[in-house]
């Protein structure tokens, strides 16, 4: 009947937002230290497309379990990202409120430099839920530097997207609270659903 499909179609949207604000709770849990942040990130965007489709039973042990495996893999290389971002924040800050002709000349490197970042690390939550179990950070890095060649355009509206929350965040922290790991993670899910669609249309020609 139409009302029942209605209602379940409701009920599934409903559970769907429910595992999502789950598990950036988690999220924000387990991302809390420095070392694990990333980990954290990793684990979540494994664990996105099933909460997305609904399609797995036990979520959260699910999610625990690619956080240790994250962890595992992650963690030395997690940190340096971790002390990267800072760096590069700070110094974005420092040369933003400076005056005089360095001060264009540093944004002017400083600024894209954080854009092609953003992008990579969009690329690399993109390709992971696909990557294997043994997957590495060097080969996780070429595979989203050749998303990111195949794909320039909808990484960099990606970028923008990402931006656009961390100035609004900004503005209003509760923002970081609500959608601090899942923004990211969805945007690069968008992204991932973007490739797919292109390679069937590619192979129905």
């Amino acid at each position: 009947m139409p009302g029942t499909n209605r209602t379940n179609s409701v009920l599934g949207k409903l559970s769907v937002v429910g595992d999502l604000l789950m598990l950036q709770l988690v999220f924000l849990v387990l991302g809390f230290g420095i070392i694990t942040l990333f980990p954290a990130a990793f684990a979540l965007q494994r664990v996105l497309p099933d909460a997305i489709s609904q399609e797995r039973p036990g979520l959260m042990r699910w999610y625990f379990k690619q956080f240790a495996w994250a962890m595992r893999r992650f963690w030395l290389s997690g940190t340096g990202l971790w002390a990267g971002s800072v760096l590069l924040a700070f110094g974005i800050t420092f040369w933003a409120f400076s005056g005089g002709g360095a001060r264009i000349f540093a944004l002017a490197i400083l600024i894209p430099l954080t854009g092609m970042i953003l992008g990579l690390y969009l690329c690399g939550l993109a390709v992971l839920p696909d990557a294997a179990d043994t997957v590495t950070m060097k080969s996780l890095f070429r595979s989203a530097n050749l998303f990111l060649l195949r794909r320039p355009l909808p990484v960099a509206g990606g970028v923008v997207v990402l931006l656009t929350w961390f100035a609004l965040a900004s503005q209003v922290p509760t923002l970081l609270v609500v959608g601090s790991g899942l923004v990211p993670g969805l945007t690069a899910y968008a992204l991932s659903r973007v490739g797919r669609e292109k390679s069937s249309e590619g192979v129905s020609i």
